[in-house]
């Protein structure tokens, strides 16, 4: 499996099949560079901008927008509902949360949470190895908010998400406060990995941003 950040919430994961999956494509307005990618699959976290531009993603993927089970080919995707605030949707509306297994490895995009998870929604996610966690506050929960699910998701691999970078347009924090005191960080430009490679303790992999 190849992992590549987009920006943002914005990731084009491919499996060692060929097959292409972009999360939260985001518009011009976000900052980032648009990606020229092509997808098989786009998952939509909610209807903002900054996360829902799939005609800016090239190809005639089939968009999932909606919770609820999918399947597209060989693959299920399941959406579990959220908020994109702590006060039940009032502030920013619902936030769709992607769990999918995707070469022997089992995946989990966040979207833009606002709130801690209830047992329902750790029960519907289920066992994680690759966490999509945004970490920049604001709009979504902030980088201690995130230290505590992690904790509950206890995924093998975590990749920080939505979070200030010189490109990004949004105020949001960076991603320091998320990576403060935690041992086991690195960086990298990319992430390829099989379910043999995944580490024994989870390990948080910040990624650089391409086009």
């Amino acid at each position: 499996m190849k992992i590549r950040w987009l920006g943002h919430a914005s990731f084009l994961i491919e499996s060692s099949k060929g097959i292409r999956i972009v999360t939260d494509p985001f518009d011009k307005s976000v900052g980032y560079p648009i990606p020229k990618v092509e997808a098989d699959v786009v998952l939509v976290s909610h209807a903002h901008f900054d996360h829902n531009a799939t005609h800016l993603v090239r190809g005639r993927p089939r968009i999932i927008d909606k919770p609820g089970q999918s399947m597209v080919s060989d693959l299920l995707f399941t959406g579990i509902p959220s908020f994109h605030d702590d006060t039940q949707g009032s502030q920013r509306g619902k936030n769709i949360i992607f769990a999918f297994e995707l070469d022997g490895i089992r995946l989990c995009h966040l979207g833009d949470l606002g709130h801690m998870l209830n047992q329902a929604q750790l029960d519907s996610i289920g066992k994680v190895d690759i966490l999509f966690v945004p970490v920049g506050g604001a709009f979504t929960i902030d980088g201690d908010q995130a230290t505590s699910v992690v904790a509950k998701l206890n995924p093998r691999l975590v990749v920080p998400m939505h979070f200030k970078t010189p490109l990004c347009s949004i105020p949001l924090e960076g991603v320091d406060k998320f990576l403060a005191g935690k041992e086991r960080v690195r960086k990298a430009k990319s992430l390829e990995i099989t379910r043999e490679e995944l580490p024994a303790k989870t390990e948080i992999v910040v990624l650089d941003y391409k086009e």
